[in-house]
């Protein structure tokens, strides 16, 4: 009687990645020599159930938790990790070692059955519970280390967001208090008006004061002095009547106080309204700066997604760059071999182009110059009436090289045609060429 005991296990140490087709219904899916956990819940706003948690590095590390600065704290958590690690790869060892020795004392039983097969049949049952009971115990222990391995990545995650979360809210706090201490200069500034019309005010009052007081001093005066005064008639032609006199002072002074009094009213009123007036100018711009940074701050969150995103594809397409320098870094240095003798070889020809080039103008110079001495020796030979009007060209070529993006030379070729001496016509053309 031979017994059925299989348990297949493998562990990669280089990629850290493990699999098992001994456990079943503990949420975990095998897939060749991958496993993908899936959790009840995960922390910090991770997703529920359904969450996907890649290992692609480490059994307990999730790929990269270095960022934000949290260089310490990881290193610790990857110490942590690489001795659960190496624990796991421990207990893996035995396992596999207790493996081997069950598949050996299965084979020797059955041996030992076969050979005494005909004398008594003895009963394993014993043998068979006692490696039930161990097949058992592994299992529980490798469904406590995907359990506990499980549980470190959600903390790993809720940190990671938690770290997140107090740096946004850090930046906000920041934000806030430089606009609150914005807000308490603008107010101590609009503070200092206030303090500055006040005491205007308080001069203006007490200098109003001060002009009562004189004015009913002096009216007392006046009083007294019509009062004391002696009845002295005096045979005058034209007499004057002082108390006339008096009373037309008192007017025209009463005038003046009144006038000054208004004069005063107003301007205070006028400064009274400007300062109303600046009051619901800053009350409007702070609530103006209340909604601009609710909205900044709205901003700010969004743009901060949008960096972590961002951050996340400019990492995996800095890996994809690495990848494809290194690939193609050979073929360039080949290419780059290539061009820089196509270039010596451009440049030779383009000096030999602009050798023949020159040679051909020069020549065509001459041709013009012996033209126009043949025709001269024609008319010459002739004589005056030679009507025969023969057209001579001439070509004058000049070379500027320009620098821009890239140097170009430009030839300019200027056409004359002279008939008996005289020009007729003249033309221009310009040719461009592109030398690096």
């Amino acid at each position: 009687m031979a017994a059925s005991f299989t348990q297949q296990s493998s562990y990669n140490v280089k990629q850290r990645t493990y699999s098992s087709s001994s456990l079943s219904g503990s949420g975990w899916k095998q897939s060749g020599t991958s496993s993908v956990g899936y959790t009840p819940s995960v922390y910090g706003g991770a997703g529920g159930r359904g969450t996907r948690i890649s290992r692609s590095n480490s059994v307990f590390s999730l790929g990269s938790l270095t960022s934000y600065g949290e260089t310490s704290v990881v290193g610790d958590e990857k110490a942590t990790m690489q001795d659960l690690n190496d624990r796991l790869a421990d207990y893996l060892a035995k396992v596999r070692s207790l493996e081997a020795k069950n598949r050996q004392l299965e084979q020797n039983i059955a041996e030992f059955c076969q050979q005494r097969s005909t004398v008594v049949t003895k009963n394993y049952g014993g043998y068979f519970s006692t490696i039930n009971d161990l097949r058992a115990e592994i299992a529980r222990r490798f469904a406590e280390n995907q359990a506990i391995h499980v549980q470190l990545d959600n903390a790993q995650l809720a940190a990671e967001d938690f770290k997140m979360k107090y740096e946004m809210e850090m930046n906000l706090h920041l934000t806030v208090e430089a606009d609150v201490s914005r807000l308490r200069a603008v107010r101590d500034s609009l503070t200092l008006g206030i303090s500055d019309l006040e005491l205007s005010i308080e001069d203006l009052k007490k200098e109003l004061v001060q002009m009562k007081a004189n004015h009913n001093e002096e009216m007392s005066q006046l009083r007294i002095q019509c009062s004391g005064s002696v009845n002295v008639e005096v045979d005058s032609a034209h007499s004057i009547d002082l108390t006339k006199v008096l009373e037309e002072m008192r007017e025209q002074y009463e005038t003046v106080v009144s006038k000054n009094k208004v004069e005063v009213e107003k301007w205070f009123q006028s400064k009274v309204e400007t300062l109303q007036k600046e009051i619901i100018v800053s009350q409007t711009d702070v609530k103006t700066f209340h909604k601009e940074l609710s909205d900044l701050k709205k901003t700010y969150q969004s743009l901060m997604i949008s960096r972590q995103s961002a951050h996340t594809e400019i990492t995996c397409l800095q890996e994809n760059l690495e990848e494809v320098k290194s690939r193609y870094s050979l073929q360039l240095q080949q290419l780059q071999i290539t061009i820089t003798t196509l270039e010596s070889e451009l440049q030779e020809l383009k000096a030999s182009l602009l050798r023949v080039q020159t040679e051909y103008n020069e020549l065509l110079d001459i041709k013009m110059r012996l033209e126009m001495e043949i025709a001269e020796y024609r008319r010459l030979l002739e004589g005056e009436h030679y009507e025969k009007k023969e057209v001579v060209v001439i070509s004058k070529v000049v070379e500027v090289e320009e620098h821009k993006p890239h140097i170009e030379k430009r030839v300019k070729t200027i056409i004359e045609e002279i008939v008996d001496g005289q020009v007729i016509s003249s033309s221009e053309d310009t040719q461009v060429e592109t030398i690096q």
